[in-house]
């Protein structure tokens, strides 16, 4: 008889989505499994762009420094074209790789490989990983309550070393690729494209009098198209190839891509000293039709979307549906949050697919010759256009609908001007109070699994502003215990931050209302940690947090963030009652005693 394993939640498939899940699932001591198909880890990928949004989610937990130290820094972008009634080819302009106001974190190129493996290090030891594991099929009993938690209603049958195992899941997350087993079993199609393109892509080590080689290039000739990507440590370059329309991946091999680069270079010389690794592959714009079975088998990744590799989307939106859908399922599981916040993970990621695949659609016509031919895009108009997608492809221009967990009111822009509800939560310079350090805010709000009530309360060296704070905490502080499991710290679900305006050295930090300083941690101590004040600081000048953030210092505001860092909701300080009923159309009350 085949064994019978039980596990809450099952992740099929070990690539940045998954990984991403399992790790909110270890912050939350949720146990899962991941069953991958490979032997072992990903040794190469194909992915490589790290956009900026990515890099922030690694910050936020606590994993960004190693991978800035690794990769490559974009910085620059070199646009190569034919010269009017000339040939070969000739550079442009050059451009910014991004706008400074995007974000404070760079672009930056790393191996997916590279990455996975500082995920993979989040999840202990031990990681409860399955390689050499094949599923063959997927069933979800339609018979049990989605809100019934006690239920294992997903059995998923798989092969290993061919052995046949079954495991019975709680919840199920297919994360297993383009030609996903979990899609295919549950009847779901894509839907798109009928025509793939076909791509090259090679990790070389050039030999090239090509000036612009160790910067991130795109170049336009007469001969086809190369985008142009330097590698981390200075030596190896990533070309990206469109191949001529009727092209077969089996037709391709690495002379033929090595032959099409030096046409695509001249007037440069092109030789390759070595080519490290090279892949031919078909890519199409497609989307799942269903996201989802029951709201207990859920896709994500290349398992419900496919584009173009021309825009870097393909891992960071696939890592993003991981991180979406992972915090969700770890506040169910713990009791903290009721099921159907599942429901948000198909509205957000469903809509930010469907836009992700358009963007894509139009952003290929650009590098399409025929195209630019046929619609007049010259040189100019091209760089123009790619420049302008900056802010999507950096990962900063998704945006939630309205939800349980996305309260936008139409006063919003009123009380903090640059933020946006449904949007993630910006970031600024501030100087933490307790110990004079300059930080960027979003540092103070790592991601544990809590929620982030932060509150800009004004000066307070005016008693009008210290009072309206009190009043706030007061309000807060009812409202945190409320959802605040026994015996748990009290900023373990729901988690506060205070930014102050004004000279911090006129406000004690013993005056301030302790729901901003809890007593926490295995010595219970009280963290002085969570306020933090837009002032001047020692070696880093003035971060304007509230100019930045656009809060009116003498009305404040309050802004809740998701433990995902998106923008949930604004109030005005004197609303913030409104925060319990928000809170109550999500989260559990707690069980008391």
């Amino acid at each position: 008889m085949t064994s019978v394993e039980k596990v809450p939640v099952l992740i099929v498939g070990s690539g940045s989505a998954g990984l991403c899940a399992a790790v909110w699932l270890a912050r939350f001591n949720i146990p899962y499994k991941m069953l991958e198909r490979r032997n072992g880890p990903l040794e190469i990928g194909q992915a490589d762009g790290v956009q900026t949004r990515t890099v922030e989610i690694f910050d936020s937990f606590g994993i960004a420094e190693e991978m800035l130290r690794e990769a490559y820094h974009v910085l620059e972008i070199a646009f190569w074209s034919v010269p009017e009634g000339g040939e070969g080819i000739k550079r442009a302009k050059y451009e910014a790789d991004k706008e400074t106001e995007i974000s404070h974190q760079p672009h930056v190129i790393l191996n997916q490989a590279r990455l996975n493996a500082l995920m993979t290090g989040l999840l202990g030891s031990n990681p409860p990983i399955e390689y050499g594991s094949e599923v063959k099929n997927v069933v979800v009993d339609e018979n049990v309550d989605s809100n019934d938690l006690e239920s294992y209603p997903v059995r998923v049958d798989a092969v290993q070393d061919g052995v046949q195992k079954t495991y019975r899941a709680k919840y199920v997350l297919g994360c297993d690729g383009a030609h996903s087993i979990v899609r295919k079993s549950l009847g779901f199609k894509m839907v798109g494209d009928s025509s793939d393109a076909v791509w090259g892509v090679m990790d070389i080590y050039p030999r090239t009098n090509f000036p612009d080689i160790r910067k991130k290039a795109v170049i336009n000739s007469e001969f086809g198209n190369i985008l142009l990507i330097p590698r981390e440590g200075d030596s190896m370059v990533r070309f990206y190839t469109e191949l001529p329309a009727g092209t077969k991946v089996s037709d391709v091999s690495l002379d033929k891509l090595h032959d099409h680069a030096r046409k695509v270079f001249q007037p440069y010389e092109m030789e390759f000293a070595e080519t490290f690794w090279w892949s031919a592959y078909s890519i199409g714009q497609r989307r799942a039709d269903f996201f989802h079975r029951d709201h207990r088998v859920f896709l994500t990744g290349d398992a419900c979307h496919t584009h173009s590799p021309k825009a870097g989307q393909g891992m960071n939106v696939s890592l993003q549906d991981g991180h979406n859908i992972g915090w969700k399922l770890g506040m169910i599981l713990k009791g903290l949050a009721r099921p159907d916040i599942l429901e948000t993970y198909v509205l957000e990621r469903e809509r930010t697919a469907t836009e992700l695949i358009e963007f894509d659609r139009n952003f290929t016509k650009l590098f399409n010759t025929k195209y630019r031919e046929e619609h007049g895009v010259t040189p100019e108009i091209f760089a123009e256009q790619f420049t302008k997608a900056g802010r999507y492809t950096a990962g900063q221009a998704v945006q939630y609908d309205a939800s349980a967990i996305t309260d936008m009111g139409e006063h919003d822009k009123e009380l903090v001007s640059k933020v946006t509800v449904g949007m993630r939560f910006p970031t600024a310079q501030v100087v933490r109070s307790c110990d004079a350090k300059a930080m960027q805010l979003v540092k103070g709000l790592p991601a544990d699994g809590q929620w982030y009530v932060v509150v800009f309360s004004g000066d307070l060296s005016q008693s009008e502003a210290m009072s309206r704070l009190e009043q706030v905490s007061s309000t807060l502080s009812q409202t945190a215990q409320r959802f605040t499991p026994a015996g748990a710290d009290p900023d373990s679900v729901i988690d506060r931050i205070l930014v102050t305006s004004g000279d911090r050295k006129k406000a004690e930090l013993d005056q301030i209302p302790e729901f901003f300083a809890p007593v926490t941690g295995k010595w219970k101590m009280k963290n002085l940690g969570k306020i933090y004040a837009d002032d001047e600081s020692y070696n880093s000048g003035h971060g304007h947090a509230y100019a930045t953030y656009g809060v009116d210092p003498t009305k404040g505001a309050i802004v809740v963030v998701r433990p995902d860092h998106y923008t949930a909701k604004v109030c005005r300080l004197e609303d913030a009652e409104s925060l319990g009923a928000f809170f109550e159309g999500f989260l559990l009350p707690a069980q008391s005693g």
